[in-house]
């Protein structure tokens, strides 16, 4: 009679992996499978373990034709979304055969992926049009407006506001992309989320003056620290403060708060939240749930004329998704909009 699979060398497997024994149970798994699905430590039937048709599928055919299986696992954590590449390999177990479950992950090569085919897609169709019009404004100074020094002037104008675009969409597309290189990499140094906010709103104070806006911040009575990265929790602040100086309109009251909650069921444990409210038009509820979709706008027009490139609720969303935090946003035509931050504290 041979030796049963020897469980403890799942552990020395570099990737998730678990044993499924020939009476589809899952007779182990290593730390790194757990920590994907709780319930493999357990000693139950796969089907109560993993609730994935296409997995099971392929343990079921591996173990009754015992040839090795591919198939794909798809897993969510949070908001963040995760794709697995996973191999079913028949191996003796005693007098039978059990199958060996391996999981790959594929989600960031999957990302990356998706992220070059959008960047091609999105990219070209944003540079065209200040492309278009820097050529044309050149061809216009090189011919007509050769010997028109007022023409020169406006056109040079345009193409300084045209190429200034070009320059801030590059930069929110650098700034977006390392935000997502590091999307999987939770920060763990402690920040002042109450002392970021203080520094936001200095830096905006004049903006909101030009605007003839006021800012107020309802502060806790102590500092906040909570594990962040400082540089991009003050990302998100700046984003959520420009956004309702600047759609807000005139005269507009924004409302800053931050409070703490000893139990935030969407992070699951203690939590602050950041609040920032305005009284401004208002956001019409069909684009809410789009607003944070890479250069989405309600009104292009406006937007760009305001210098915005629509990528900046969507870096301030991967931003939050890495600190495993939950963004929200409300609205009502004509009374305003207020965007809500939850952060854990640990």
């Amino acid at each position: 009679m041979n030796a049963r699979f020897d469980i403890s060398t799942l552990e020395a497997i570099p990737l998730p992996a678990l044993f499924v024994d020939a009476d589809a149970r899952v007779a182990g798994a290593n730390e790194r499978a757990i920590a994907i699905q709780p319930r493999a430590r357990q000693d139950l039937p796969l089907v109560l373990v993993f609730r994935h048709p296409g997995l099971r599928t392929a343990v079921e055919n591996c173990l009754q034709s015992k040839t090795s299986q591919q198939t794909v696992y798809h897993h969510s954590e949070g908001p963040q979304e995760y794709r697995f590449d996973v191999s079913c390999a028949s191996v003796k177990d005693g007098d039978g055969y059990g199958a060996l479950v391996c999981f790959r992950d594929v989600s960031e090569v999957q990302q990356l992926d998706q992220m070059r085919r959008d960047f091609i897609a999105n990219v070209s169709h944003e540079l065209r049009t200040p492309l278009t019009a820097i050529l044309g404004f050149i061809e216009t100074l090189q011919g007509p407006a050769r010997d028109d020094p007022a023409a020169q002037a406006r056109f040079l104008n345009i193409m300084s506001a045209e190429a200034s675009r070009m320059n801030r969409l590059v930069g929110d597309l650098l700034s977006l992309s390392k935000v997502v290189e590091v999307s999987r990499m939770r920060p763990t140094s402690m920040v002042d989320i109450d002392g970021i906010i203080r520094t936001a709103l200095r830096n905006l104070t004049p903006l909101a003056e030009d605007a003839s806006s006021t800012l107020s911040y309802e502060a806790p009575t102590a500092g906040i620290e909570i594990p962040g990265d400082a540089d991009q929790l003050m990302q998100v602040v700046t984003n959520l403060l420009e956004n309702a100086i600047k759609y807000g309109g005139a005269n507009t009251e924004i409302q800053i708060s931050l409070t703490e909650t000893d139990r935030d069921r969407g992070v699951r444990g203690p939590a602050v939240v950041l609040n920032v409210a305005d009284n401004g038009p208002g956001i019409d509820q069909i684009h809410i749930p789009r607003l944070t979709e890479r250069f989405y706008r309600i009104d292009s027009h406006r937007s760009r004329e305001m210098g915005g490139t629509g990528l900046g609720l969507a870096i301030v969303k991967h931003i939050i998704n890495r600190h495993r935090g939950r963004f929200s946003i409300s609205s009502e035509l004509g009374k305003g909009s207020e965007f809500r931050v939850v952060l854990p504290k640990s």
